[in-house]
């Protein structure tokens, strides 16, 4: 069936000349027909049809197929195709062999005889396939016969290969004859209709999609078709259950499409053969800039051809379907499977030779560094200066995109050139940081280790010490890493900037593990003491930021010591510590804004591509403003939490509480329940990050009603800090949450001493938030109207806060006392108050517990707006369009006939539910909206 459907698509012209051309040899009058076309398009299976037309009409038929591997003799397809007619006349004498005439002239005579011989008896339609391959004696022959043929009644019907190549081919058969003599058929592919048509034929019901590749990889050409139907049925009989095919020859079997595709190429020659197999070993990538003109120069390049003849090459295998055009016209193959076929007979030490070519090529041009350095990942090491410096410049450029993968292939790559001792030193720390970064590979720490023992500068060998040791201490193995800092001592005894910088950096990776944590900060204090110049600027901050989480000084002290530290002159290499650990000071001193500022400049002066204790330092703080300020969504997008699986056997991170607490706080205790239970803390390492996340399972634990469990984690957590001499609630607020605990569980005692405790260490800090937000915790713990006052103190200091996150559920806290000492009006007020911010900030569970305390008992999951312009009551609408439209509180006033303080009261409350704070920004918010007519006002107090 396959045979007779290619034979039939599309080529009923050819089959109706054949048959007209035919009819007119038979009365006498014959000629040659040319059916001539590209490899692939059927030509054999063409003339196949056509012999078997003739035959069925009784017209003899004589046959020969020419080869260019084949029978060498002269006039071999000549007698070939004689020999194929001998059993047709007994009575015609057998053709002698040519090589027995005396000349040249005398052989061709001979087979012209044989012909005409047999021509008396029958029409003849001699069928020549291949005349291409055909050696020069016989083509002069067919070319003479064409000639002689028309007074006889003889139909010589010949194919021929007409693709453009690279090797320009020699003249056709038609060449030297007369058009009066020959009619040509070009044999064109196969439309896509009909190429679909065969595929349905064998899988009727595979989709769409799956039929549309099939025609795409297939070219138009019913060989290459053929052959991958061939493969894909034997690989599986139901093409229906597929929807994409194969990009891969590998997945295919038995293997009939590539050896297609092959042969197809070696009838191209080899010229072309390396042309298209230099196309596909380039990706989308490598010709995303090329114009089509400088495409076709470098392939030429690549494969050692004509450059003049490659643009001709690359049109005709457009017009064939084996290539389509992609943006700006660049080529490319219609389908991945064809272009690995393609590929797939070219030998590897072949194609890693091209992809060299590629990349020298597009070095002398110019391109981009990561054009160059993409085809030198798939070629040998070359050994040049020139190949280092392409992919040393790529690596960086990947990393300031943010494509850490793409830098960690070009550094490898880099490792086969030959590199100096500063080279490989750079190469290799930059590499070590990103696998672990990147992969959480093990590999990076001997590639760190290496770069730390290279000769180098002594600034190169301190980058890689860090490295190194940032590595070590977050794997938990915080003393390896002092020792790798401390190794340099030696070696650094001319440069003491740089001493002062690892002693920093082992202070603060000395957060990783208790007991160095103690010995480093008492070598620092020491040192400070002796010469505040032996620990620098950097080590001094770190020490503000000892005492600000040791309860020794307040906010203010704090940020004047770290401003004027700010304003000391520092090293390049010391500037992250020094930056890092201010903004976690400022940070904790409610200066956001500072702090923040703190964190853009301390990530802009570090490189991305190199482990730093400091860059995860600024990314917490980032987190923890955040945080403060109730953006949970950032909190939930962080790679780490993304990656939670991945670092469970080393504990959990800081991004790891802060986005259960975001969780928590949304609603989405389930998915924060997954996120704890990833992680089993019996195992953790030992750190800061570990009381950070106990703290934050303690607040799911206690929203999802389980007191007990929630006091054991907020005690551990507290336990674990105080042993790390972190006593100051600026870290975390544990004995706050433990006393509400310790209330709900009936210790009201216990309670009062572990508020009074955190108001006691808040006021030594003494900012809005930490002190309201204690004076919050023991106002719950005291309660009647002793604890009412302390709740209204809370709250008014919190209304100073940078952020709501603490008003919130102090204003919840005040509701409560007000309910329970039988003021419901402030009681709704407070609690209104706290659901409306809980609402604006997405504080779901906020937003509940307000709802839920309510007087009037208002019901869970209720969807009536509490923000925004439909929270508003009709009063405060009219009242907030009329100050919009630029009406004074008094104009108001009389205009709507009350008194000035109820207009002040709606206009707060519109403020409140709108957002804002200033009467500037209601034309923004109200925007084209206006009151609805005829809606009461509200009259209170007037």
């Amino acid at each position: 069936m396959g045979a007779e459907l290619e034979t039939l698509r599309e080529r009923r012209e050819a089959l109706e000349l054949v048959a007209a051309e035919a009819d007119r040899a038979r009365s006498g009058s014959g000629r040659l027909v040319l059916l001539r076309g590209a490899t692939g398009t059927g030509r054999t299976a063409l003339l196949e049809a056509v012999a078997g037309q003739a035959a069925a009409r009784g017209t003899r038929v004589l046959r020969a197929r020419c080869s260019s591997d084949g029978d060498t003799a002269a006039f071999a397809p000549v007698r070939q195709l004689l020999a194929s007619g001998a059993e047709f006349e007994s009575g015609v004498k057998p053709c002698p062999d040519p090589a027995d005439a005396p000349h040249r002239w005398t052989r061709a005579e001979h087979l012209w005889d044989q012909l005409r011989a047999y021509a008396v008896h029958s029409p003849l339609l001699v069928a020549v396939d291949d005349v291409h391959c055909a050696d020069e004696s016989s083509r002069r022959w067919f070319v003479e016969a064409a000639r002689r043929i028309d007074r006889l009644p003889v139909l010589l019907v010949a194919t021929e290969r007409s693709q453009y190549d690279l090797d320009p081919p020699p003249a056709g058969l038609a060449h030297a004859l007369s058009p009066t003599l020959v009619r040509t058929h070009t044999v064109a592919p196969l439309s896509a209709d009909a190429a679909a048509q065969l595929v349905r034929a064998e899988f009727a019901t595979a989709p769409p999609g799956w039929v549309d590749d099939c025609v795409r990889a297939g070219a138009g050409s019913p060989l290459l078709l053929r052959a991958l139907l061939d493969d894909l049925r034997a690989r599986e009989p139901d093409g229906a259950r597929r929807t994409t095919l194969p990009e891969t020859c590998a997945a295919l079997y038995p293997g009939a499409y590539p050896a297609a595709v092959t042969w197809w190429l070696d009838s191209a020659g080899p010229a072309t053969a390396g042309v298209a197999r230099a196309l596909a070993t380039l990706d989308d990538d490598a010709l995303e800039d090329e114009h089509p003109r400088e495409a076709a120069e470098l392939l030429a390049r690549m494969a050692d051809a004509d450059p003049a003849r490659v643009p001709g090459w690359l049109t005709a295998m457009t017009r064939l379907g084996v290539l389509r055009p992609g943006p700006g016209g660049r080529p490319g193959y219609a389908h991945p499977l064809l272009r690995d076929a393609v590929l797939s007979g070219w030998p590897s030490t072949r194609r890693q030779t091209a992809h060299r070519t590629a990349a020298e090529v597009m070095l002398r041009r110019g391109d981009r560094a990561e054009t160059v350095a993409g085809q030198l990942l798939r070629a040998p090491a070359v050994g040049a200066p020139w190949a280092a410096t392409a992919l040393l410049d790529a690596a960086d450029l990947a990393v300031r995109d943010a494509r850490p993968d793409d830098a960690v292939a070009f550094l490898r790559r880099v490792l086969d050139e030959p590199l100096t001792p500063a080279r490989r030193t750079t190469a290799l720390t930059e590499l070590g940081s990103l696998e672990f970064a990147v992969a959480r590979s093990s590999a990076g720490i001997p590639r760190l280790t290496e770069a730390t023992r290279l000769p180098g500068t002594p600034q190169d060998r301190v980058r890689a010490a860090v490295a190194l040791g940032t590595v070590l201490a977050r794997r938990g193995k915080a003393r390896a890493a002092m020792d790798v800092l401390r190794g340099l001592d030696e070696q650094l005894a001319d440069h003491p900037d740089l001493i002062r910088l690892l002693q920093t950096a082992s202070a603060l990776l000395s957060d990783h593990d208790q007991g160095i944590r103690e010995e480093a900060y008492r070598w620092l204090y020491g040192a400070a003491e002796r010469s505040p110049d032996l620990v620098g600027t950097a080590g001094r901050a770190l020490l503000v930021r000892y005492d600000a989480t040791a309860g020794l000084v307040s906010a203010a002290t704090a940020m004047e010591r770290i401003r004027a530290l700010l304003d000391e002159p520092v090293d390049a290499l010391a500037e992250p510590f020094l930056l890092g650990t201010a903004a976690a000071v400022a940070q904790w001193a409610d200066e956001l804004e500072e702090a923040e500022t703190l964190v853009r400049r301390g990530l802009a002066r570090q490189r991305p591509s190199l482990l730093h204790p400091m860059h995860e330092a600024l990314l917490n703080v980032r987190a923890d403003i955040a945080a403060v300020r109730g953006r949970y969504p950032d909190l939930l997008v962080d790679p780490e939490v993304r990656q939670a699986g991945e670092r469970a056997g080393r504990g959990p991170a800081n991004a790891h509480a802060h986005a259960l607490i975001a969780l928590v706080e949304t609603g989405r205790t389930q998915e924060a329940s997954r996120l704890a239970g990833r992680f089993d803390l019996r195992d953790a390492q030992d750190s800061w990050e570990l009381n950070r996340f106990l703290y934050a399972r303690g607040v799911l634990r206690s929203a999802t009603g389980d007191p007990a469990g929630a006091l054991d984690d907020f005690l551990e957590c507290g336990r674990r800090q105080m042993a790390r001499d972190v006593v100051s609630p600026v870290v975390t607020p544990w004995r706050t949450a433990a006393a509400a605990c310790r209330t709900v569980l009936g210790a009201p005692q216990d309670a009062l001493a572990l508020a009074r405790e955190e108001l006691r260490l808040a006021q030594v800090w003494n900012t809005p938030r930490l002190v309201g937000r204690a004076l919050s915790g023991l106002a719950t713990a005291t309660g009647g109207r002793r604890g009412l006052e302390l709740a209204d103190r809370a709250v008014h200091m919190l209304r100073d806060a940078p952020a709501e996150t603490e008003l919130i559920p102090a204003l919840i806290a005040q509701g409560r006392q007000f309910v329970a000492a039988g003021e419901r009006a402030r009681a709704r007020d407070a609690l209104r108050e706290a659901a409306e911010r809980a609402e604006r900030l997405g504080a779901v569970r906020l937003r509940t517990r307000a709802e839920e305390a309510l007087p009037e008992g208002r019901s869970r999951g209720t969807t009536t707006a509490l923000t925004g312009w439909e929270a508003l009551t009709g009063s405060e609408r009219r009242i907030a369009a009329l100050a919009a439209g630029g009406r004074t509180n008094a104009e108001i006033a009389e205009l709507l006939h009350l008194a000035r303080r109820t207009v002040e009261t709606h206009l707060t409350s519109a403020y409140r539910k709108l957002g804002i704070r200033r009467r500037a920004e209601l034309t923004a918010v109200i925007g084209g909206r206006a009151p609805d007519q005829g809606e009461p006002v509200e009259v209170r107090g007037a």
